[in-house]
């Protein structure tokens, strides 16, 4: 069911926003995967078996992105996901990506929940120890023309109420997707925005453990 026909990375530095020059610039990273549609043109009731038959694209692009970034895991601080449906496709076929996607890269930075009592609708559950991903992966999706832009939403690995990490990439592969194609995404960075100043929640005081807070 998988036909990748593309992969597109891209990574970036960031080191002011007509501000001050960051001490450390924010290192910021996409991947799309372009592949086939299976669905296109019809409907299909039945979504699960092509959400779990994307669970190994998941990992190797959550790696892959990984690697391209040049940085070890724990260097991980934001995360989310993303997808563009081409134009014979529906909405639905992007949340397919909801959780091959997010757990891919939750499980690569030491997320230790039970990703398939999640697909099975069971919730998931959660060790309660710090720096496991423990954040829902914010996601965005579209049905677009090929070249479409999204803007893929980051928050922190860890609490979504921290601040300072609320951004967006915007992620665009040239030529894709046809219409009988989809661009599955996955986005990380390594730090709020270069100048967060907006106060709230800190990264360094996230306590209670609990995806949010």
């Amino acid at each position: 069911m998988i036909e990748i026909r593309r992969t597109f990375t891209h990574v970036e530095q960031i080191h002011h926003e007509f501000g001050p020059v960051a001490d450390k610039p924010l290192l910021r990273g996409a991947i799309g995967v372009v592949m086939t549609n299976p669905f296109a043109g019809r409907y299909e009731p039945d979504l699960l078996p092509m959400m779990n038959a994307l669970q190994a694209t998941g990992i190797a692009m959550a790696e892959r992105l990984r690697a391209a970034m040049g940085v070890p895991a724990e260097r991980i601080e934001g995360y989310g996901k993303g997808a563009i449906v081409g134009a014979a496709g529906e909405l639905e076929h992007g949340a397919m990506w909801h959780v091959p996607g997010g757990y891919a890269m939750r499980e690569l930075l030491g997320w230790k929940g039970d990703r398939n009592a999640y697909v099975r609708g069971r919730g998931e559950a959660k060790t309660g120890q710090p720096g496991n991903a423990l954040s829902i992966v914010p996601s965005t999706k579209k049905v677009g023309a090929p070249g479409s832009a999204l803007d893929v939403p980051l928050t922190h690995i860890n609490a979504s109420y921290v601040r300072s990490h609320f951004d967006a990439i915007e992620v665009r592969v040239p030529g894709a997707p046809l219409a009988d194609e989809i661009v599955f995404i996955l986005a990380m960075s390594c730090g709020p925005r270069v100048h967060a100043r907006m106060a709230g929640l800190a990264a360094s005081a996230i306590s209670q453990w609990d995806g949010l807070r």
